[in-house]
């Protein structure tokens, strides 16, 4: 699954992490501060515009960036000189880590705009006087430009991407042929290899980007929202917290996850026995239909209530965790407000840094929260995976699971009764 596309997965992954947490904190306690040394810093109102992205300090932290990337990549070109797959597998995480960030990036400058049509918004409302409709046009036309910057680099990610997955599928397909010998009396071996390669690439791939989408938004908006605390001071039922809002956002993210991923705990395992039983049964009526003597009924009724018995359990388990996950969806969509009542009625803030507060919370707590809103996701993927690693036993001569040898023992024995019927 992995191997064959990435050099040396696991060590690849770990100095990646190493390597994101080594430039991360020299960033913030060396690099940032020689910037600012040569005059790099980022001006008390950030701009709400293109030029957020011109801005020296952004610049300065750019370069620091590009540099990074170039160092690891470069390393592990070295490292991995044989490998097939170098190119796409090193090179193009990469480029999709860098365009990730800029994502975020478009993030905040569309945070900085919120605050000034905010209280723009607020003063209209209120029938302040001086204010014409073309600065509310004025400032549609720069949130125009900021998103269609967005989209033009989103639709070339998204074109990119897709080859990203397709190449990471060849390498699986092409690895998996190479051990089809080995591999191909295993149940549902063709679905195996050209089904579950497909997903597997193909959602892993998506996690990963909400992966590291989730990381790079905590690393920027941390330091906006534990700036905008100084705003909240004040909550409900509790007082006086200093930097109120960086820790509601750690704590109720904290809570979403470990809500969620207690009680869905056995989904992934139910999951992947779903896609067994199914592949089982549907393997047997594809007999059936070049030979007479499978899909007998006893066999299909065997089978098809194994199909059965697993749904129902998995209906019962997703039920209890249905409950919790709609019970933090809605709670979730209230809890900022109910928090922010003591500073909203002592008037301590506009609507428009209201905006800015409502807006880096939520990209906090969302980020804090990558395993709730990926759960269901992380569920399917683990089913997916436990499917290929069983396939890959195979390869390594492993003993296979207890389910893909009841199978073969199955076929082995409806063998035996075809060569001893008479012909």
């Amino acid at each position: 699954m992995f191997h064959s596309f990435f050099p040396r997965p696991k060590l690849f992954a770990l100095s990646g992490v190493v390597w994101a947490i080594v430039t991360i904190l020299a960033w913030y306690f060396v690099f940032d501060g020689v910037g600012a040394s040569f005059g790099y810093v980022m001006p008390e109102r950030e701009p709400y515009d293109l030029s957020y992205f011109l801005v020296p300090a952004n610049l300065w932290f750019y370069a620091y960036f590009a540099v990074c990337l170039l160092l690891f990549g470069g390393t592990w070109s070295v490292i991995a000189h044989d490998h097939p797959w170098k190119r796409w597998s090193v090179w193009g995480s990469l480029l999709i880590i860098a365009v990730t960030y800029f994502g975020v990036q478009v993030s905040v400058v569309i945070n900085n705009w919120r605050r000034p049509f905010g209280d723009l918004l607020q003063n209209a409302l209120s029938k302040q006087p001086g204010i014409t409709a073309w600065n509310f046009y004025d400032l549609q036309i720069v949130f125009a430009q900021i998103v269609f910057l967005s989209m033009a680099v989103s639709i070339l990610t998204d074109f990119f991407t897709s080859h990203y997955i397709f190449r990471w599928r060849t390498a699986m397909n092409d690895f998996y042929m190479s051990k089809w010998e080995k591999l191909r009396h295993i149940e549902g071996a063709s679905q195996r290899v050209q089904e579950d390669t497909m997903r597997f690439s193909a959602t892993l791939e998506g996690l990963g980007i909400n992966l590291i989408n989730a990381v790079m938004t905590l690393v920027v908006f941390l330091p906006i929202l534990f700036a905008l605390s100084g705003y909240v001071s004040e909550l409900p039922f509790i007082g006086e917290v200093p930097h109120a809002l960086f820790w509601l956002a750690i704590f109720w993210s904290a809570f979403g996850t470990i809500l969620l991923a207690t009680v869905g705990i056995k989904l992934p395992g139910l999951n992947f026995r779903n896609q067994r039983v199914e592949a089982a049964y549907r393997k047997e009526l594809v007999y059936g239909e070049d030979h007479a003597d499978r899909a007998r009924p006893a066999t299909i009724n065997e089978l098809y209530s194994n199909v059965r018995r697993n749904y129902f359990r998995m209906y019962f388990h997703y039920l209890y965790f249905n409950v919790a996950r709609y019970f933090y969806i809605q709670a979730d969509a209230v809890f900022l407000l109910l928090m922010l009542v003591p500073t909203i009625v002592a008037g301590k803030i506009t609507y428009g840094i209201y905006q800015q507060i409502a807006t880096a919370f939520g990209q906090v707590s969302n980020s804090f929260q990558y395993l709730v809103t990926s759960w269901t996701t992380i569920i399917e993927l683990l089913s997916i995976h436990k499917r290929l690693k069983a396939f890959e036993a195979a390869i390594d001569d492993q003993p296979l699971p207890t389910i893909d040898q009841h199978y073969l023992d199955r076929e082995a024995e409806a063998g035996e009764i075809a060569a001893d019927r008479p012909y």
